[in-house]
């Protein structure tokens, strides 16, 4: 046996990386094996450090041959996705995996978008690295049509974006054969995924876009390694993605020291991923590219300003503009985080979509830009009576010819209070106060996405949103909500076309924002905002006499306006993704539809939060219909379990447990 052989050469002194830091990885390339055998025997290392050699001898021949020989996957029962050996088929995209039906490992479907973002991002990604080679790709169902060539690789400025709609690139790229799907492509891109759990978003890069050289897909779970193991020799990808079972904070730093450097880095993990930036941001090439996703956003929002700081650097405030500085929340972490390496961040996209936000950045490597990293962090000063905000830069950078100099900014730009409606300050930040994209790389995903519509599922909503990221300000942080200005002065609330007509005409710029329907993104200073709402206060008048003298309202309508706002629509008030009506904001995909329970070794949900689903849902529409609290009657009551509830069967809450109970409390009901 294969296994036994392995085994005698660990015995005798073979090399083998301490099996508590090596992966599947260095355990493949050490002798050579496949990714499943070196798995089998990795975990074998790890249950019998301290066993007899024979024994784990024994049970390698057993596990490899139970492993190798058979296929993991039974047959599915006609249409139906059910296997036999209890689970769920499921597919998504090109890809099909094997889900077990216990919780041992972490899927959740409504993150669709999110992969088929992700795979939309990377596919341009992956172009665009390889147009530099002369080498080009072949996406199925894309027409072939000559595509602008925009080079990413010297910074962010617009200077340094080269685009050639033809010339001797695309002659080049025209000589030889296109890389396809599923090909293995020796000068192309390699990919980690650092938390891959089910395998699914590894298995959907290897079938749906090409240019790859490897993809890696690493868990430190051992019964999620075995889950991806099962999917890849699946969708037959073994020739393209390997699995590892490895810490990926571990595998990242090793990459670097091996100078083994991943092209692509994915990031997706369940929370938090602030423990992993670190390591990402140093095992990621030069001008890769690094995809983050956090779902942590109650702390991101601002319920957990300390926490938010512990984990990012920056102290999140409640706003209405929350999402947006989410968003800018985790790119001045990154950004932080790379400049101890002498490195520093392109964002190409942003997006704030459902429970989550998404970033894609490039990482790049210069000691000179690294030096304007401060000038590109900002605080945010937000009044928390009115709402309004103020951006404060962090540094400045001062420009003489040739020469740059770099120097603290000055500030503050706020007073002691609000000057509008006398309330204090809250301080958020630092946040990053540059542009969220990259115009002309977004202008290519989009285009791709809208030539190959059929690619995928979620593509009208894929347009959606990149058309409103295209039609954003990009250099105007964070925004204002219609309903919260209106309410902060009691009246009624225009219609958007007249809000946005009124700052046009006051020759101000202004735009939506993905990440909020309603929301109100101006170059306009908040002076300007307040006259508009008195004009508009003047037109729809509220009772002044209700107001007290010290509410934020009583303050703001106490001042004339000093700008006379017209509020007739303008033609170009309203933008060309609302006139289309694309797709921006989906409904409610599922019942529970939000964050999933987190995947444990044994599986399974615990009661407790089964229950918490059952009574929180719909619960104000069953309150309103059973007005007794009959739905209540599957809880225990809490004060009869402590033998002090007196209302009997008045009581809304159940009193099964009443002779169980009884032994404990004596005392009655």
């Amino acid at each position: 046996m294969k296994s036994k052989c392995l085994l005698w050469i660990w015995t005798l002194g073979g090399t083998l990386p301490p099996y508590r830091r090596a992966g599947t990885l260095q355990l493949q390339k050490a002798w050579n094996i496949s990714p499943l055998i070196a798995l089998q025997v990795r975990n074998i290392f790890v249950k019998t450090m301290d066993g007899d050699q024979a024994q784990c001898m024994e049970t390698a021949d057993s596990n490899l041959e139970q492993n190798v020989a058979q296929s993991p996957i039974v047959s599915t029962t006609g249409g139906s996705e059910a296997v036999k050996n209890g689970g769920t088929l499921v597919t998504e995209g090109k890809g099909k995996i094997f889900f077990p039906s216990a919780n041992e490992v972490f899927y959740n479907p409504v993150q669709e978008f999110n992969r088929d973002l992700t795979c939309a991002v990377l596919t341009e990604f992956v172009r665009l690295q390889l147009s530099s080679k002369g080498i080009s790709i072949a996406v199925p169902g894309e027409e072939n049509v000559s595509k602008m060539i925009v080079d990413l690789s010297k910074g962010e400025k617009d200077d340094d974006l080269e685009q050639t709609p033809g010339g001797d690139d695309q002659q080049d790229n025209e000589e030889h054969e296109a890389v396809k799907v599923g090909e293995v492509c020796q000068e192309g891109v390699r990919v980690l995924e650092a938390l891959a759990a089910s395998g699914l978003r590894s298995i959907r890069f290897a079938k749906e876009v090409p240019g790859l050289q490897r993809v890696v897909a690493n868990d430190l779970s051992a019964k999620a390694v075995e889950l991806i193991t099962k999917n890849i020799q699946l969708n037959d990808v073994g020739h393209l993605v390997t699995p590892s079972l490895s810490d990926a904070r571990m595998l990242m730093y090793q990459s670097k020291a091996d100078r083994d450097l991943f092209d692509v880095i994915d990031l997706d993990p369940y929370g938090s991923p602030s423990m992993f930036l670190d390591a990402a941001v140093q095992s990621v090439s030069d001008g890769g590219l690094l995809c983050v996703t956090c779902t942590d956003m109650a702390v991101m929002a601002g319920n957990s300003g300390e926490t938010c700081y512990s984990k990012y650097g920056a102290m999140s405030i409640k706003g209405k503009f929350c999402h947006e500085m989410a968003l800018r929340i985790i790119l001045h972490s990154i950004d932080l985080r790379a400049n101890c390496y002498q490195r520093y961040i392109v964002p190409l996209l942003s997006v704030s979509a459902d429970f989550y936000i998404r970033v894609f950045v490039r990482v790049f490597t210069g000691q000179a830009k690294v030096k304007a990293s401060a000038s590109k962090q900002a605080f945010v000063y937000n009044c928390v009576g009115c709402g309004s905000f103020h951006i404060q830069r962090l540094g400045k950078v001062a420009h003489n010819g040739n020469n740059f100099n770099y120097k603290a900014a000055c500030g503050p730009p706020v007073g002691p209070s609000c000057e509008y409606c006398q309330q204090r300050h809250q301080l958020g930040g630092p946040l990053w106060a540059e542009p969220l994209h990259n115009a002309d790389f977004v202008q290519r995903v989009l285009s791709a996405v809208g030539s190959n519509p059929s690619r995928f599922r979620t593509s009208q909503r894929i347009q959606g949103i990149l058309s409103m990221v295209m039609e954003e300000l990009s250099d105007v942080p964070l925004y204002y909500t219609l309903d919260n200005l209106s309410k902060t002065v009691h009246c009624s609330s225009p219609s958007l076309l007249q809000f946005r007509s009124a700052l046009l005409h006051a020759g101000y710029r202004v735009s939506l924002s993905h990440a909020c329907k309603n929301a109100i993104k101006t170059d306009a200073p908040p002076s300007v905002l307040w006259d508009i709402m008195r004009c508009w206060e003047k037109l729809n008048p509220v009772k002044r006499e209700r107001l007290s003298e010290s509410s934020p309202a009583a303050h703001i309508l106490s001042v004339e306006p000093k700008l006379q706002a017209s509020f007739t629509v303008r033609a170009d008030a309203n933008p060309s993704s609302r006139k289309q009506g694309l797709k921006r904001f989906q409904l409610n995909p599922e019942p529970f539809w939000g964050p999933k329970a987190r995947a444990k070794a044994g599986g399974g949900i615990s009661s407790s939060l089964q229950e918490k689903r059952k009574l929180h849902q719909n619960k104000r529409k069953e309150c309103a219909e059973q007005s007794d609290g009959a739905h209540l009657k599957n809880f225990p009551c809490k004060r009869f379990r402590q033998g002090n509830c007196s209302l009997g069967d008045k009581c809304c809450y159940s009193h099964e447990t009443e002779g169980k109970t009884a032994e404990n409390n004596p005392a009655p009901s």
